[in-house]
């Protein structure tokens, strides 16, 4: 049995997540599993490097399966067979076969995510899928970046958790937060913030994102990020922002 590796892209926004889930078969975990299964003739089980939420998109989730391959069938034949039955909104961009050990979750070393907001009174109808439209008021870059500079480092992120009830480690190390802005043709301001750590709890990126915000509108301080942090409390932090400016851009390995 053989061990492959795949990279793929897609746009979440129709999508319950990537995990399989029961009540449901619309999820892109579950979109491959069915196309390999029926390939393999048998079920094939997908590992991917993390869980995106729903409306959550990604530019380079990696996933790993184990399967027999037809006989003749090359990495090159299966990456067009997935890719004949997946919906237009997701593509497979790379096969290769690997190590056996090679866990697309357990492997990874680091993830980078990459969240997409505009500030404008009016949201742009070309782009409201993939970037978060705030309407609010101007943010203060510089605090935010102050702010996200508290974040770095190893800590106990259970105040930016989004579950409640996570019995597991709730540390994890954030290298490093950018937070670049740019004006379109059309004088409007996107900012990108780019978060890149050794992993990231359930709407851990999104709640930060939204604690961010806060800071950029004068609604809390830079400073209070540590006491955020120490508080080890939900509600403690942030709004959680939508999910649809989100998208998981890199695993490293």
């Amino acid at each position: 049995m053989k061990n492959y590796k795949i990279t793929i892209q897609y746009d979440g926004t129709a999508y319950n997540g990537w995990q399989v889930q029961n009540n449901t078969d619309n999820t892109i975990q579950g979109k491959l599993e069915h196309i390999l299964s029926r390939l393999s003739g048998e079920h094939i089980d997908v590992n991917g490097s993390g869980r995106t939420d729903a409306g959550v998109h990604a530019y380079g989730q990696v996933a790993n399966f184990h399967m027999d391959p037809p006989e003749g069938q090359t990495p090159e034949d299966i990456l067009l067979y997935i890719n004949r039955y997946l919906p237009e909104d997701i593509a497979v961009t790379d096969i290769e076969e690997v190590d056996d050990r090679f866990h697309a979750r357990l492997s990874a070393k680091s993830k980078t995510y990459r969240y997409r907001l505009q500030v404008s009174p009016i949201a742009d109808p070309f782009s409201k899928r993939y970037v978060y439209t705030y309407l609010d008021a101007p943010l203060d870059i510089d605090s935010m970046r102050k702010a996200a500079k508290l974040l770095i480092g190893e800590h106990d992120f259970r105040s930016f958790c989004g579950n409640k009830h996570m019995k597991k480690s709730t540390v994890r190390t954030i290298t490093d937060i950018t937070i670049d802005s740019v004006y379109d043709s059309h004088g409007v301001k996107e900012i990108a913030i780019d978060y890149t750590g050794d992993g990231f709890l359930q709407n851990m990126v999104r709640i930060i994102t939204g604690t961010l915000i806060e800071v950029g509108t004068n609604r809390r301080t830079p400073e209070s990020i540590a006491d955020t942090l120490a508080a080890l409390d939900r509600a403690t932090a942030g709004y959680t922002a939508p999910p649809q400016g989100l998208c998981l851009m890199e695993v490293q390995y």
